[in-house]
């Protein structure tokens, strides 16, 4: 073990993985794994211990090229359009997210996902500790979204997914689905979930024999998409983002 990571327990400041998630390199168990993998170093050392600790002034490089310090986390609201994937790179050339975000944007990963075919509101965020702060079930924030769908309307089938249900061996915890207007055999509904889990809500209408058309996020806990215009990105105010995360 290196003399700084023998030092690193009693040292002040993030672990290292947590250093980088929030620097923007990298979500912290793939920075976990850049550790592991030795392309990590630490003024001048190569860091081999997920424990190492990051202070004020030391110098971290990353496959050699140095890491500009955190900066003070913040967030965007984002009203994603449909058709773009949220991925840093897509092997199949689709437009993606971030390719759509200002030239002033400092580099910004994403608050869990919107697959291609949905739509509204994304959170983005210079801090990867952060987005994965707001990605944690026990948060217990809610998503909500307004789903077209098409198909037979059976207003007892959607008051019964407020209990859960299981499909195809996977479990979903309870969802809060209410019919706002139906016109023939098309219906616009308001769905809210805690978990998100991946494709969450085309799976469980598909369970209750009806297709979704169109998928917009409206809300994400306490931030909404409010009158943000399609494409369009806007900064959460700094006194706002304290109040709703304390510490």
């Amino acid at each position: 073990m290196s003399e700084t990571e023998k030092a690193a327990p009693g040292r002040e400041g993030d672990r290292i993985a947590k250093w980088l998630a929030r620097a923007g390199v990298a979500s912290r168990r793939d920075a976990e794994r850049l550790v592991a993998d030795g392309r990590v170093s630490l003024n001048g050392a190569a860091v081999t211990h997920p424990a190492t600790f990051v202070a004020t002034g030391d110098i971290v490089q990353v496959g050699g090229v140095v890491v500009d310090a955190p900066a003070r986390a913040r967030l965007w609201r984002y009203h994603k359009p449909d058709g773009v994937m949220t991925t840093h790179k897509d092997p199949e050339g689709r437009p993606t997210v971030f390719q759509k975000m200002p030239a002033t944007m400092p580099r910004v990963v994403s608050v869990g996902r919107l697959d291609l075919n949905s739509e509204g509101l994304l959170l983005l965020t210079n801090d990867g500790a952060l987005a994965r702060q707001l990605e944690l079930p026990s948060n217990g924030w809610i998503r909500r979204y307004r789903v077209r769908v098409h198909g037979d309307i059976e207003p007892q089938r959607l008051a019964d997914l407020a209990r859960g249900l299981v499909i195809d061996g996977t479990r979903y915890a309870g969802i809060e689905a209410g019919l706002d207007s139906r016109k023939g055999t098309n219906a616009w509904l308001t769905v809210s979930l805690r978990e998100g889990r991946n494709r969450e809500i085309r799976r469980v209408m598909g369970h209750l024999d009806l297709s979704v058309t169109r998928l917009i996020r409206i809300a994400y806990g306490p931030f909404q998409l409010g009158n943000l215009e399609r494409g369009e990105v806007a900064e959460v105010p700094p006194k706002v983002l304290r109040e709703q995360l304390p510490g």
